[in-house]
């Protein structure tokens, strides 16, 4: 390996026999050397140093530690992922406490023991490493693991809706979308519309259970000016709003009883009249609706009817929790990890081992929609380079035992699929380290994963 092919390790050290004694104590790395605040930034430029070793007293306060902190700020503006250790003599523990809060990644108190310093830079470079690999990874599986355009995931359960959805979006027929809250339910008929011929216009959403009932029906269909107190203007409704388009109905179970019957009317005949108006208006547009609610039940109990529940379910796909979603909840931490840490200015390396474990463990109620407001959060108070459990508020979290299959087989191909599938999200696709994880040989996973179907 020539020099130049050599990681670099940059010293910032203003003790000339010191600078001669540091230089020649490193084997496997290019060194270079800075005296000062000015030169170290112009070789940070120059080098881009994977390892900074930092005396924190240079001149001109060589008895001090403003210039050193003003060097490790300005080191880590430029390079936000190289890993500073600062060495210092002046009042150690305070100097300490500092510069991690700064974002070092190492404290060493002088005088400098050559090789307990080399460890340190040592264990320094191999994480670098392992984090560029780890964002190598992350960026390929942000864009390898995205289905239907804006979806995260590379669970199995998630391909099965993606390929339904994919199937229906090109007949025009109206959708119905099962799932919890936080699902990604407006997501999946966003998916609908965007892959249908009727791509071109508009995608109109309206939440039904957001909107006061007295207000549902002006919102939907539209009023004619002077309807009611209040209506200065004629004004359109959400359906026409869609014309050529597609209007999807969010928690279409909580429209009430008189407004159902004037829907079915719309499917029916596709043809609307606005609040105070006379002269019907022939509106085309696709209806794609989703609900929480068990709508099988509520027309048994006569709060939905039956007639516009099967005009609006031509097509039912149902939408798996996130707890059934195998590896995706780590996926989409990482993805929302590093897309709120971008908007909100905050240089996270992504999340530490407790929190991929967490994250596995809790069984998230709340879907999607709980787990990237709790990622949203954490990366605003996290104190480290990585999310942890503790940021997430997910520390001692855990689950329920959800129902297994009776099948004895079926049961056990269900939680192998599982535990590989953790492993394999956990090691980033690794399969080394998954099969080391999993106390298997890497033949061995290579049998259960192509058994199983999976892919790394």
């Amino acid at each position: 390996m020539s020099k130049s092919d050599l990681p670099t390790l940059l010293i910032v050290e203003d003790d000339e026999g010191l600078q001669r004694q540091l230089k020649w104590a490193y084997e496997g790395y290019e060194v270079v050397i800075a005296g000062t605040r000015a030169e170290a930034i112009d070789l940070v430029r120059l080098h881009e140093p994977a390892v900074v070793t930092l005396d924190l007293g240079l001149p001109p306060d060589p008895d001090g530690t403003t210039e050193g902190f003003a060097t490790l700020r300005d080191i880590l503006a430029i390079k936000p992922d190289t890993k500073v250790i600062v060495a210092s003599g002046h009042g150690a523990r305070e100097s300490a406490l500092k510069a991690i809060a700064l974002g070092a990644y190492d404290f060493y108190r002088k005088p400098v023991d050559i090789d307990e310093l080399g460890l340190i830079v040592g264990r320094a470079f191999h994480l670098h490493e392992i984090e560029n690999e780890n964002r190598r990874l992350e960026s390929e599986a942000g864009e390898s693991q995205t289905v239907l355009g804006s979806i995260v995931s590379a669970s199995p359960e998630m391909m099965k809706v993606a390929h339904t959805i994919e199937r229906v979006a090109s007949a025009d027929v109206s959708v119905m979308l099962l799932g919890a809250s936080g699902t990604g339910k407006e997501l999946l008929a966003r998916a609908v519309h965007d892959k249908s011929a009727r791509a071109k216009g508009n995608f109109v959403a309206i939440n039904c259970a957001a909107i006061p009932e007295n207000l549902l029906e002006a919102e939907l269909f539209g009023y004619e000016r002077g309807a009611f107190t209040g209506a200065v203007k004629t004004t359109e409704g959400k359906i026409e709003q869609a014309q050529g388009g597609t209007l999807f109905l969010d928690e279409v179970g909580d429209i009430p009883l008189p407004l159902q019957v004037k829907l079915l009317r719309f499917l029916q005949e596709r043809v609307i009249e606005r609040i105070g108006g006379r002269k019907p208006i022939e509106v085309d547009t696709r209806i794609v609706c989703a609900t929480h609610q068990d709508l099988d039940a509520m027309t048994a109990g006569g709060t939905f009817r039956e007639d516009l529940y099967y005009r609006l379910a031509e097509i039912v796909v149902p939408i798996p929790p996130l707890s059934a979603r195998t590896g995706d909840a780590v996926l989409l931490a990482r993805y929302f990890v590093g897309k709120y840490g971008k908007e909100l200015g905050r240089n996270l390396s992504g999340l530490a081992p407790d929190a991929v474990e967490a994250i596995d463990d809790y069984g998230w109620p709340g879907n999607v929609r709980e787990l990237e407001n709790r990622v949203k959060r954490a990366v605003i108070m996290a104190d480290g380079k990585h999310v942890s459990a503790g940021d997430l508020d997910l520390q001692g979290a855990s689950d329920g035992e959800g129902a297994l299959p009776i099948n004895l087989r079926a049961a056990r191909e269900i939680a192998d699929r599982k535990v590989i599938q953790q492993a394999l999200t956990r090691t980033e696709n690794n399969i080394s380290g998954a099969a080391k994880l999993l106390g298997i040989s890497r033949p061995t996973l290579y049998d259960l994963m192509k058994q199983y179907k999976l892919s790394a």
